[in-house]
């Protein structure tokens, strides 16, 4: 800001970036989140190693949580957070990511579609609910199935 740009961004592609993310969305105007960083550097697994490959799963509870301290920093300070990378293209995943806080999903055109189609079907109580069960998984195999349960009020998630 220093230099004239009027809005300033900050990128959250590592697990510090989320455990500070307070301090950041002080001088920052909005995060952007790279899941596929966030996770490959969570779950210290490259992405291009095949042997560690698997470990790349953005529904990781680990993952998520980090997710959710971007989410819950953003609202607090009253800024955007972004999500960018494969985890918005994943219709499920998007919802569980709108409950985490984020407040806008970057993805390729062809996703977009269904994502949007999922959005729709639920509430925003309804998405914080599903990314709160996935929060209380012990795997992303786990937090896939606590977010697909049914809701609240009788409808079966995604």
């Amino acid at each position: 800001k220093e230099l004239g740009l009027a809005s300033v961004g900050a990128m959250a592609e590592v697990p510090s970036i989320a455990v500070l993310a307070d301090q950041v969305l002080e001088a920052a105007d909005f995060v952007s989140i790279g899941t596929n960083d966030l996770t490959q550097y969570t779950m210290a697994a490259d992405r291009q190693l095949g042997s560690v490959a698997a470990l790349q799963d953005p529904w990781h509870p680990a993952v998520l949580r980090l997710i959710k301290l971007i989410g819950d920093a953003g609202a607090a300070a009253g800024k955007p957070v972004g999500v960018c990378g494969e985890a918005a293209a994943d219709p499920a995943l998007a919802v569980v990511l709108v409950g985490l806080g984020a407040t806008s999903l970057s993805m390729s055109a062809s996703a977009i579609a269904d994502v949007r189609a999922e959005l729709r079907t639920v509430t925003m109580e309804q998405a914080r609910a599903r990314a709160a069960r996935a929060l209380t998984a012990r795997s992303a195999a786990e937090a896939r199935q606590a977010a697909a349960e049914p809701d609240d009020d009788g409808l079966t998630a995604g």
